[in-house]
């Protein structure tokens, strides 16, 4: 065969490949409804009252600890955060003392900034979840006041904390 026989025949072959090809209709996606937020009303029933404090298990947990050198809450404690931040919503009478504290490591000064930054993390979360700013105050007792005088990380770790206390209820 020759050289333009062949070149006739592969044109031939791919010609006949695209017209035997299925041709599929891309169909455009009808625009998706824009989600609704969802409200539910809100019923005199459902707001916290002062003796939920001691009875609502959420609202009994009232410490939140920090891994070694950190500020940022951790996961498991931002329940805790909208339990306490609903409790503010419904109580504008309410008030808390966030106190923020460190493990023994550090100077001093070191430790009150933690402990403030601390705090502060806490009050901007119960903020982020309704809480209001004026409900808050943030103070910082460093390495002070521990809760465990042991030289170990599990006693460490129970130092770093924030303890929410409720000044008005």
């Amino acid at each position: 065969m020759n050289k333009t026989a062949r070149v006739a025949l592969v044109a031939l072959l791919c010609i006949g490949a695209a017209a035997c090809s299925k041709k599929q209709e891309v169909k455009p996606q009808p625009p998706q409804p824009e989600p609704q937020p969802q409200t539910q009303p809100v019923q005199e029933s459902n707001k916290y009252t002062p003796a939920d404090l001691d009875t609502d298990a959420c609202l009994r947990q009232r410490v939140v600890y920090f891994d070694f050198d950190k500020t940022e809450i951790k996961p498991e404690f931002q329940e805790i955060m909208a339990c306490h931040a609903k409790y503010l919503q419904d109580r504008p009478e309410a008030h808390l003392r966030l106190e923020g504290n460190t493990d023994e490591r550090g100077t001093r000064e070191y430790n009150l900034g933690l402990g403030e930054r601390r705090g502060n993390a806490v009050s901007d979360a119960l903020q982020a979840n309704g809480g209001s700013a004026s409900q808050l105050e943030v103070i910082s007792y460093g390495k002070e006041k521990p809760v465990c005088r042991e030289h170990n990380e599990d006693c460490w770790s129970k130092n770093r904390r924030v303890e929410i206390v409720y000044t008005a209820k």
